[in-house]
């Protein structure tokens, strides 16, 4: 494998001091785009292209290929997430010298150089109905916090007991967020009874909590799709990670205007 030594501000730098045309910038710049290790193919840049980065999916992938992948996109970006991991102690051994983050019920592992920081940017809430909704829950949050947002959270505050839920979104609206993440199985109805209480927009995650008819979290995802209540988007079954990203894109937009 051949291996990339320049980043995107070197090129930048280089540019500005006219050692390089705008066409040879270009050229590098597309190079540095793609990293190539044996099968997998990484967009390095995606954050700066998208203000997202890329996230390793750990389900179903070989230790070795996360291990390779992860140290790359740390090497080049100071951090790494990957997502659906359920191999965790097969990994850490191999990542030494790296500050590990793993998260046990979202199965989140943020890999990070020592100090590396994520930029503040902005606020966000997040709600979980019931405790088998936390893993997507926390999952929202922690895919937020790659974001650079702060967040607020409320688990445990489901519509079987609605009253729970009025101090946690009081408090969040007081701290100004810019979008809730609802996170809801069994019949998924809070995600439309918050969005009919606050003024910004929100984000419902239907999770796979529930049986019968609705199982798998189809009767949550179908309750979400028919609200009656403007500003609720909605994300797939158990996709706390999407929603914790298009929190954060609303966040930082709100906060950079």
């Amino acid at each position: 494998m051949k291996k990339l030594n320049l980043t995107m501000e070197d090129v930048l730098k280089r540019l500005e001091k006219n050692e390089i045309s705008s066409e040879e910038a270009k050229k590098e710049l597309r190079i540095l785009t793609i990293e190539k290790i044996e099968n997998a193919a990484l967009d390095i840049h995606r954050k700066y292209r998208r203000g997202i980065p890329e996230v390793v999916f750990g389900e179903g992938k070989e230790v070795n290929d996360i291990v390779k992948i992860v140290k790359i996109l740390v090497e080049r970006n100071g951090y790494a997430l990957v997502t659906k991991l359920n191999n965790y102690s097969k990994i850490v051994s191999q990542l030494k010298g790296l500050q590990l983050d793993y998260n046990k019920k979202a199965k989140t592992l943020l890999v990070k150089k020592k100090n590396h920081v994520f930029p503040k940017n902005g606020k966000i809430g997040i709600i979980a109905a019931g405790t088998a909704d936390i893993p997507a829950a926390e999952e929202a949050r922690v895919a937020a916090g790659v974001m650079g947002c702060e967040v607020f959270k409320a688990y445990d505050v489901g519509i079987s007991a609605l009253h729970r839920v009025f101090e946690p979104l009081k408090m969040m609206m007081e701290k100004n967020v810019s979008a809730i993440v609802v996170v809801a199985g069994m019949e998924g109805a809070l995600p439309s009874v918050v969005s009919g209480l606050v003024d910004v927009p929100v984000i419902g995650v239907p999770t796979s909590a529930g049986y019968g008819i609705g199982e798998k979290g189809v009767g949550a995802l179908t309750t979400m799709l028919q609200t009656c209540s403007p500003g609720l988007a909605v994300v797939n079954i158990d996709n706390g990670f999407g929603a914790g990203i298009f929190a954060g894109l609303i966040a930082r937009r709100s906060k950079h205007g």
